[in-house]
């Protein structure tokens, strides 16, 4: 007599996935095996989150020049409340709208638009700050690299360094002949010096150690130059830049004021004598605006080129 056992589908299905499950295991020897085979893998790890922003710092940087700007207007319309000579704010305000609202006109040498004398006078900054930069840069490096060259020129750049920018005006009226190239070199001749310093004292301050590896392999000066001095001395050369487009812009407007023609210097010459005060003011606040532009362009140019 033969007896039949009969079995659920569950049961079958469940002993089928324990001989695969089995087989699985035996497939593997026992010294393989490991935590790491048994274990299912980790989670994936969830990506970093942005940083919250901070406003209050970001409050700071925008809100307090604002209200520095807003302490000095609202001073100087407390100092014009009751009138006189010097305008008020608000007439200073409608004049520069009406000043700007056509900044490019000419009516001849003598009478063109505030935006003219600010670009003409960006050219002689560009051409004398041009010409400082090409000279004081190399010269900079000679004196770094040079004992007897240092000791020759250091005591000449001490001597004529803190000489007045409007002292060399007249010098270059003598020797040009004109008043154009003689603005451009005043600015040449007072914007070199921080170029010429800064340069060297970089150029001292290279290790010692990077010039000796250059000895041991037999490296051309050329070579020490761009590949080891160019890049430890550029920071030092870049803040030499900025101190001069600085000055450069500083010389210019006081150049332009005894020389004439055309620039902001001229411009606000002009204004004074036309007893046109509220076109001062604004040309003081141009001044102003466009050397602190100049400033941060090289600030943001020294940023990207340095090295730290």
């Amino acid at each position: 007599m033969v007896s039949a056992v009969f079995h659920s589908p569950s049961d079958a299905s469940d002993a089928m996935r324990a001989a695969k499950a089995s087989a699985t295991v035996s497939a593997f020897p026992a010294s393989t095996m490991t935590s790491a085979t048994l274990t299912p893998p980790a989670p994936r790890a969830a990506a970093p989150a942005h940083p919250p922003v901070d406003w209050g710092a970001l409050a700071l940087r925008t809100l307090s020049p604002l209200a520095g700007l807003a302490v000095l207007i609202g001073i100087w319309a407390m100092l014009t409340m009751k009138g006189g000579n010097f305008p008020t704010p608000a007439a200073t305000w409608e004049a520069a709208v009406a000043l700007f609202s056509d900044p490019f006109y000419s009516n001849g040498p003598n009478d063109q638009g505030i935006g003219w004398n600010i670009l003409f006078s960006l050219k002689r900054v560009a051409l004398g700050f041009g010409l400082a930069a090409l000279v004081g840069i190399p010269m900079g490096f000679l004196i770094g690299r040079s004992k007897v060259i240092g000791a020759m020129l250091n005591p000449i750049i001490s001597l004529l360094r803190p000489v007045s920018p409007l002292a060399w005006l007249p010098i270059g009226l003598l020797v040009f002949k004109s008043a154009d190239p003689a603005a451009i070199w005043t600015i040449f001749i007072c914007s070199i010096w921080p170029m010429i310093i800064n340069t060297a004292v970089g150029v001292q301050r290279v290790p010692e150690d990077y010039l000796n590896v250059a000895k041991v392999l037999n490296l051309s000066e050329w070579k020490v130059v761009t590949k080891i001095l160019l890049p430890s001395v550029l920071p030092y050369m870049l803040t030499g830049v900025r101190l001069s487009v600085g000055t450069a812009w500083l010389v210019i407007v006081a150049a332009e004021m005894l020389t004439g023609g055309v620039g902001i210097g001229f411009w606000v010459w002009d204004e004074w004598n036309n007893l046109n005060v509220q076109h001062i003011i604004i040309a003081i606040f141009v001044i102003g605006i466009v050397g602190l532009l100049l400033e941060q362009a090289l600030v943001s140019i020294a940023k990207r080129f340095s090295f730290e």
